[in-house]
């Protein structure tokens, strides 16, 4: 009944990917399709994993949840909280018995009054509304029965916020489906700013880099996603650097946006770089809301040597309170404005309600920030630091930010996370924005679809999880080190995007793990050298440790950084000696000094220019199938560890 309401048809149910959807083995052949998009659409999980128990009795509690859920309160959401929420937004009445079995007849009125609440994406949308939009009810029979719309809202004033999209253009329909995809991101704002007239719309940088959609194209439909979206200012991400700074103005141009960073300087002029202004100040719904832009200064590191060397990344904290001054006493042509807010492209995590990182140290030393936004961290992180509001949106397209600013409210600014796998299924798409992504698709589905070769299993890289000894990180080392004959092979985690699924293998798959065009660099290296590159490795955060090939390592994880390596053999056993030679291979972005390794003291080097993914691809073709090997290339020696596992 609920799935009829929302407009899925028994034709539609009947399509066969809804039938295999369906996990349980009770349900009657005419409602296979309709438990796949149940479960699809995180309306239901059923009794058990395989049982839905279609004769039982149905009590008011669990239709009531399903109703929550099909307004987008949280998915599988729990039957124990379905009163509470059910009372609150007065879809219950104050004496309903929501254990007892329900009618049809109650059933029917449930539907009826859900279709003039809100839908929880913070829209603004009524359920009846979304229903009208997508053509299921005609707008005039809407009205006739009562049905309401959400009202507008013209008073207050609110941003909404995005970071580290990463070229996701694409909405991810199978696994986890978090990625909102272009389309629905723009079709989100579009709803957003149908009902809330002051609305400015912020990037926090990352945008264009990291699939085959963007990266072939060098960020276009992300563009034409930022312009349609109406995207007035982005932060400068790392990986905005990606193909050269000489990108940046052109997507700005591109997507009518405008690129802020306060602390990025020209070395020859010793001012902010002419391509990013420091601050921006917009006046709408008449208040004054003053953005200033933050690079992230580890941009030095993360990005190649070549792209940034024409520039000074300054302290965030210390360039943030001089352009707070600034703005503060009033001398931007624009005046002086109410609220200041920081749109960075500085990490954030949050720990049992602790948040930490870059941006939380510039909330607690930069007097006069109204709020911070984040990114980088590719974390979902809304709390406050010394009473500063704190957001950031996880990573590619996946939750979406909102800022409501109300200078008369004790607090100035709240905020909303919107989660893309909750919400996503009642977003309308953009027309324009769908358009040019299936334009794209006709394009590049050629290249993207080209089977290269088949994994027997997955090769995981779970960058998630601090680990070195990767499926997918020690297969790509031993390439690199076959292709070119070298004894040991460094790749920096964070070369590597994520896993390798088993299954066929296309040339998007592998572009979507390596989006980065770094090529092979060859080299004599010292043994102390190579020690040192390896217990780099292994301090790095999470995300980034280096995965290699050709060396047996065992560390203590206890010691202190440059200290961790206690032994350390070719992958033959044969002891590596500090005073002797090794042909060590690395990608291009690490032999200049990305993620802060230093082979300075390298002789004999050879920068080959073959491309890393172009080796890795040819050898998938060459094999035809691969299978990983699980090896045992480096073990924690510590105390703690090897007592916890004796």
């Amino acid at each position: 009944m609920v799935l009829k309401i929302l407009g899925y048809s028994q034709e539609k149910a009947e399509e066969e990917n809804n039938l295999k959807l369906n996990p349980f083995e009770d349900v009657p052949e005419w409602f296979k399709g309709y438990a796949g998009l149940g479960v699809d659409l995180n309306l239901t999980k059923g009794k058990t994993e395989t049982k839905f128990d279609p004769d039982s009795n149905l009590s008011k509690q669990e239709f009531i949840a399903f109703i929550l859920r099909a307004l987008d309160y949280e998915n599988n959401l729990a039957y124990k909280d379905a009163e509470k929420i059910g009372k609150e937004i007065k879809l219950l009445d104050s004496d309903d018995d929501i254990k007892s079995k329900i009618t049809k007849a109650e059933a029917a009125d449930y539907i009826f009054k859900s279709l003039s609440l809100e839908i929880e994406n913070g829209t603004g949308y009524t359920l009846g509304e979304y229903l009208v939009k997508t053509d299921v009810l005609s707008e005039d029979k809407a009205k006739e029965v009562g049905i309401k719309f959400g009202e507008k809202d013209s008073k207050s004033v609110n941003i909404l916020y995005f970071n580290d999209f990463h070229g996701n253009v694409a909405e991810e329909t199978s696994g986890k489906k978090r990625n909102m995809g272009m389309a629905k991101l723009a079709g989100y704002v579009d709803m957003y700013k149908d009902k809330h007239e002051n609305t400015i719309v912020l990037s926090g940088g990352d945008s264009y880099q990291g699939t085959a959609d963007s990266n072939l194209t060098e960020g276009k439909p992300v563009s034409e996603m930022m312009k349609n979206m109406g995207v007035v200012a982005s932060a400068v991400g790392n990986h905005e650097f990606d193909w050269g700074a000489e990108k940046i103005p052109t997507w700005a141009k591109d997507g009518n946006l405008e690129f802020l960073a306060t602390n990025i300087y020209d070395k020859e002029t010793n001012k902010p770089v002419e391509w990013a202004s420091p601050y921006k100040i917009i006046e709408i719904g008449g208040i004054k809301v003053g953005l200033i832009g933050l690079a992230h200064p580890e941009t030095t590191t993360l990005t190649k040597a070549e792209y940034i060397k024409d520039f000074d990344f300054k302290d965030p904290v210390e360039s943030a309170k001089e352009w707070v001054e600034y703005l503060q006493e009033g001398k931007a042509k624009e005046g002086k404005p109410d609220v200041i807010i920081a749109l960075t492209h500085l990490d954030s995590q949050e720990e049992n309600g602790e948040i930490t990182g870059s941006a939380a140290e510039l909330a607690k030393k930069v007097e006069g920030l109204d709020a911070v936004l984040s990114a980088h961290s590719h974390q979902t992180v809304k709390g406050k630091v010394n009473e500063v509001p704190i957001l950031q949106t996880n990573y590619s397209g996946r939750y979406v930010g909102e800022l409501t600013i109300d200078l008369e409210a004790e607090n100035t600014i709240s905020t909303n996370l919107y989660a893309g796998d909750t919400i996503k299924n009642k977003i309308i798409p953009d027309e324009a924005t769908n358009k040019v992504y299936e334009e794209l698709q006709r394009e590049l589905e050629p290249i993207k679809n080209n089977v290269i070769g088949e994994a027997t299993e997955e090769f995981t890289h779970d960058r998630d999880t601090k680990g070195f000894n990767t499926l997918l990180g020690s297969w790509s080392c031993e390439v690199m080190a076959d292709k070119t004959k070298a004894q040991v092979a460094i790749q920096n985690g964070g070369g590597l995007r994520r896993s390798l699924e088993k299954g066929q293998i296309t040339v998007g798959d592998m572009y979507e793990i390596m989006p980065f065009d770094n090529y092979l660099v060859v080299m004599d290296l010292a043994g102390s050298e190579l020690i040192k590159a390896i217990d780099h490795g292994i301090d790095m955060p999470k995300t980034t440790d280096g995965v290699f090939s050709g060396l047996i390592v065992e560390y203590d994880s206890t010691k202190a950084y440059g200290e961790k390596i206690t032994k350390m053999t070719l992958s033959d056993g044969t002891p590596i000696e500090e005073d002797k030679t090794y042909r060590v291979v690395v990608n291009d972005f690490m032999f200049t000094g990305g993620d802060g390794y230093d082979f300075s003291k390298a002789t004999n080097v050879d920068e080959t220019y073959i491309p890393v993914r172009d080796v890795l691809v040819e050898r998938i073709k060459s094999d035809k199938t691969i299978t990983p090997k699980a090896i045992d290339y480096i073990t924690d020696v510590s105390e703690a560890v090897m007592d916890k596992a004796a």
